[in-house]
């Protein structure tokens, strides 16, 4: 479903500060993967998501899409392909629109809208059936602005916008992170529920070790912008975190500190 092929992202590049970011990337997701992406400050992870959502272009390497080649094509273009959920709860909202505002607008992404703005009956009663489907009571605040929400109402807030129109693939950039361990937990609960729900091909950059090897099909372990470890079904079950530090210590020589992985495990 997603192919990247030898990507080489680096930035600042002919500068003292150039960082290699990417080295030779290569990777293929399958329609309906769930991958978790694990990796310490500074492996890639985030970047690979950015490159595959088209903020920036890769130095080297390609990107398909349904066998079509995306790697030219800018972010506002492959958006609605994608749906997107960041660390920051409040990135992907419009603070001072409501609740129902914005999963209007949501919902008419990427179709033809005419010069009509309100919400419809239509529209509010289906936004009101899939709020409920969250838990939060937010079914009963439709008209509240989304800036009075807390945290985690917002984060599944932009969890059900961006899984709305069912994107061909979900990237979920640490969005329990700024989220207090009672809240994360609700948060992952509806990332379940949504992407089982529509069989969504998803991949989520996490550092919680324990969350990446219960949730997903699949796991990926990135180190010094490579993919250091791939696996997959009955491997990627018998897992533990023990595994992983050790597979850690293993690619960094013995030298792996990374305080916020080490406390999310």
């Amino acid at each position: 479903m997603l192919k990247l092929e030898n990507i080489v992202k680096i930035f600042n590049m002919g500068t003292i500060n150039e960082k290699k970011a990417l080295q030779g990337v290569s990777i293929t997701i399958e329609d309906g993967d769930f991958i978790t992406v694990i990796g310490g400050n500074g492996a890639g992870k985030s970047t690979m998501l950015n490159l595959i959502a088209g903020v920036f272009p890769p130095e080297e390497g390609k990107i398909y899409l349904d066998d079509k080649d995306v790697t030219a094509l800018s972010e506002y273009k492959r958006a609605k392909f994608l749906g997107r959920v960041f660390q920051d709860p409040m990135t992907g909202t419009a603070a001072n629109m409501q609740i129902q505002e914005n999963l209007a607008l949501a919902y008419r992404r990427g179709k033809i809208r005419g010069l009509q703005g309100a919400v419809s009956k239509k529209e509010k009663a289906m936004f009101k059936e899939q709020l409920a489907l969250l838990g939060l009571g937010l079914e009963d605040r439709m008209t509240t602005k989304v800036g009075l929400l807390s945290g985690g109402q917002r984060q599944a807030l932009t969890l059900l916008m961006a899984t709305f129109n069912r994107p061909e693939l979900l990237l979920l950039d640490e969005h329990t992170a700024a989220l207090d361990p009672k809240t994360a937990e609700k948060v992952l609960k509806v990332t379940e529920e949504l992407t089982a729900r529509d069989n969504l091909t998803t991949l989520m950059v996490t550092h919680n070790m324990k969350d990446a090897i219960r949730l997903g099909n699949r796991l990926i372990m990135m180190h010094a912008g490579r993919i250091i470890y791939d696996v997959r079904g009955e491997e990627k079950s018998k897992l533990t975190v023990a595994d992983l530090l050790a597979k850690f210590d293993e690619v960094s020589d013995g030298d792996f500190a990374n305080d916020r992985m080490l406390l999310a495990k």
